[in-house]
């Protein structure tokens, strides 16, 4: 594995610039000087604590009191990676069902799950069921009670909370009533519990404690799958209990889990089927813990907890890299940093688990809680880059069990491999969409993610545990293609990363076919590796794949619009007077080509230009958060670190970061005016009023992919890639002092 550990310094305006062997980065000062420190409920940034597995979603309370206080886009929630659910199928729907036929050059007819239209639900509600099912349900609520009522938000005075991102130790301080309360609060790690510390001389008292609750599943599920509302098909049944533990199975409709409530105090049941839990010192220890087995759940002593956490964060924040911008006179240093360790920490909770994680993550429901393929290296990638491939390889496990079914849909289409869904359950299967099914830049990204483990020291297991993986993805990349004896072409039907081309007419994408052919190469070196030889039918798609299309110096994000910088560099488009009428919106994806990838057939110069291009004419209103880290990487390999911290910098509304390192999710909607139905509808995700401005609508609080490209390029600008000239090649010689170890550079 290669490891660096550099100090890049700027020592004055026009000094020459000092590199040298640093000492250790002090991980402790580093973490713990970017606490987050809260004095009042923040309604848009709840604090989250988690394991990778399981996510629990806190108020100023430290529990899940007050849900009201927050945006109905923040609701408090208690999420498992293993926590689905469906909603019974009477009429028995099935893949079939949400099946069009879609013409496809030179291979005739072929089923996608397409929906021309939102419309088409109300014609055919096999779309609807299938788009929201299997969806994600919150596993419980654990409260503050008083007296074993609800408490009161009125009551409540002198807030203040702190999250120790160190010891993974939330402690939430106020006055009830005039009286002292602390709450620490932990998701331990290897077990899904939430544990609960609560000290005041009202606990000692028996008139504060806890309660918890179980709740059923809302049809609307976006963004908050709870309903307090009883209904058919939901049951809470008390298995055992004896003083200090309760053991309870909750089902809804046929998705069963476990829960156990174990405590130093009395636990009761209320007439609501609550627990509540008071205690009998001035101190009350609760743990609730969840599973989806129904064997018991193995816990730990109360005293034991505090310090199992804490050695759990120690060990993430001191196994990988890190990099530490003190002495930079460059007034945006640190807040870089602090950007840099909250999305770290956010993404070890959301982006670690045992499946790829969905855009917000265990945080709330989007799209149904259904993950989108496309985002996965956006989310998880620079785990590998950062010294922690083993949080990486915990979702790889997913693609391996997958794989069966992806050879399936592969044969489907008449190709060779294992072709990868984007908006996807557990199971694998696509949900019927306006854009998914033609979205196929997720097909090289196992091979992308398999590779940056074996580059993370990992060469010889990672060849093979993934070389099935690779190769089943490599088939895909080589026979999708529609080649005659001199060019290989992408599409149609296809939808960029761009997301604005229509399917049917969308040909040669720049990023898309340097992304094939990127990773038809990594596979070959792949085979190399095991001693095979190479595939000469992948070597012919490599030498034939279609030129990056380009016309008057620009890169083109298409190679079917061939206008596209005319129409986008006219007054109507710059001005974005017509925002519907122009293509320059959306993710300027074609910089990808190189910047997330070398892109070797990629011209510096002709890129160059482009990126000038973007700058001056693409409509920043409609950019979403992991645009902007992106840009950077491109703006970094061509030699613009100036332009790369700037970037990362971006005044974007989707390039805003809150207090505990969020960011919202906005959606320009001229009609609007800030609002449009919260019930989810068709697309699957809720807005709301927000404090974007008229013509905005917040579509979530949190966008996990926005805090995985940070680090992506923050790792590439820090840890350097393949043949790059210099120590934090990303970074500028003047105004930046960069500590980096522990990297491993980027291809």
């Amino acid at each position: 594995m290669i490891r660096r550990s550099i100090v890049f310094a700027a020592l004055l305006p026009l000094a020459a610039v000092s590199v040298a062997t640093a000492e250790p980065i002090d991980r402790e000062a580093l973490v713990r000087r970017h606490a987050i420190a809260i004095a009042k409920a923040d309604p848009h940034a709840p604090v989250m604590l988690g394991n990778g597995e399981l996510g629990f979603t806190a108020d100023i309370t430290g529990l899940q009191t007050f849900p009201a206080l927050y945006s109905e886009l923040a609701p408090l929630l208690t999420m498992a990676q293993w926590g689905w659910h469906s909603f019974p199928n009477p009429k028995g729907y099935t893949e079939r069902d949400g099946l069009t036929m879609v013409p496809v050059p030179g291979r005739g007819d072929q089923p996608y799950p397409w929906m021309r239209a939102w419309s088409d639900a109300e014609t055919n509600p096999a779309f609807t069921w299938l788009r929201a099912n299997p969806h994600r349900v919150s596993l419980g609520r654990i409260a503050l009670s008083v007296g074993g009522r609800p408490a009161d938000i009125a009551r409540i005075t002198d807030t203040r909370q702190t999250l120790d991102m160190w010891t993974g130790t939330l402690t939430s301080r106020f006055r009830y009533d005039g009286q002292p309360v602390e709450v620490r609060t932990r998701v331990l790690p290897g077990v899904d519990a939430v544990a609960v510390e609560v000290t005041s001389p009202l606990v000692a008292r028996g008139a504060l404690g806890v309660s918890v609750a179980w709740p059923g599943v809302a049809p609307a599920i976006n963004p908050d799958p709870s309903n307090w509302t009883p209904r058919a098909g939901e049951a809470t049944r008390v298995l055992a209990h004896a003083p200090g533990e309760w053991r309870i199975e909750r089902r809804l409709d046929a998705t069963r889990y476990w829960s156990t409530v174990r405590s130093d105090g009395r636990i009761a049941q209320a007439a609501d089927g609550r627990l509540t839990v008071h205690g009998k010192a001035a101190t009350l220890h609760t743990v609730v813990a969840f599973s989806q087995q129904s064997t018991a759940i193995r816990l730990p002593r109360f005293a034991a907890m505090p310090a199992a956490v804490a050695a759990h964060w120690r060990r993430f924040w001191t196994s990988g890299a890190a990099v530490d911008f003190t002495g930079s006179s460059d007034p945006r240093a640190a807040e870089l940093e602090r950007r840099v360790v909250l999305s770290q920490y956010l993404s070890a909770i959301n982006g670690s688990g045992t499946l790829p994680p969905q855009e917000e993550g265990l945080f709330s429901n989007s799209w149904f809680g259904k993950f989108h393929l496309e985002m996965h290296p956006w989310h998880s990638g620079w785990q590998a880059a950062w010294g922690h491939p083993e949080l990486l390889e915990r979702s790889m496990g997913w693609y391996l069990r997958t794989l069966p079914s992806a050879r399936a849909e592969a044969a489907r289409h008449r190709v060779k491999g294992a072709w990868w869904p984007k908006m996807v359950g557990p199971g694998g299967r696509n949900s019927p969409s306006l854009i998914s099914p033609f979205i196929m830049w997720q097909q090289p990204h196992p091979i992308l993610l398999a590779e940056l483990i074996r580059r993370a020291g990992r060469d010889h297991a990672a060849i093979d545990r993934y070389a099935p993986l690779v190769e089943a993805t490599a088939e895909v990349l080589a026979s999708w293609p529609t080649c005659d004896a001199a060019v290989c072409h992408l599409g149609p039907p296809l939808i960029p990363a761009q997301e604005n081309y229509d399917p049917l007419t969308t040909r040669d994408p720049v990023f898309e076919l340097e992304y094939f052919r990127w990773a038809l190469g990594v596979a070959q070196e792949w085979r190399t590796r095991r001693g095979l030889p190479r595939r000469a039918d992948w070597d012919g798609v490599i030498a034939r794949l279609a030129a990056p299309p380009k016309r008057d110096g620009l890169y083109l994000p298409v190679a079917s619009v061939p206008d596209f910088w005319r129409v986008a560099m006219s007054d109507r488009c710059r001005r974005h007077a017509e925002p519907d009428g122009c293509r320059n919106r959306d993710h300027p994806s074609f910089l990808m080509a190189y910047g997330f990838i070398p892109g070797t057939r990629i011209d510096r110069a002709t890129m160059g230009r482009t990126l000038q291009a973007v700058e001056a004419n693409w409509d920043m209103r409609q950019t979403w958060g992991w645009d902007y880290p992106m840009i950077a990487m491109t703006a970094a390999r061509l030699g613009q670190p100036d332009k790369a911290v700037d970037w990362l910098f971006a005044p974007g509304r989707n390039n805003q970061w809150g207090p505990t390192g969020m960011t919202p999710r906005v959606h320009l909607d001229a009609h609007a005016e800030g609002l449009v139905p919260k019930s989810g509808g068709a697309g699957g995700v809720a807005m709301a009023k927000n404090p974007d401005g008229p013509g905005y609508a917040r579509a979530a609080e949190t966008y996990f992919p926005s805090n995985g490209a940070l680090l992506m390029a923050v790792g590439l600008m820090a840890g350097g890639w393949d043949g790059a000239d210099r120590p934090a090649p990303g970074f500028p010689q003047r105004g930046w002092r960069v500590r980096a170890e522990g990297f491993t550079p980027l291809p």
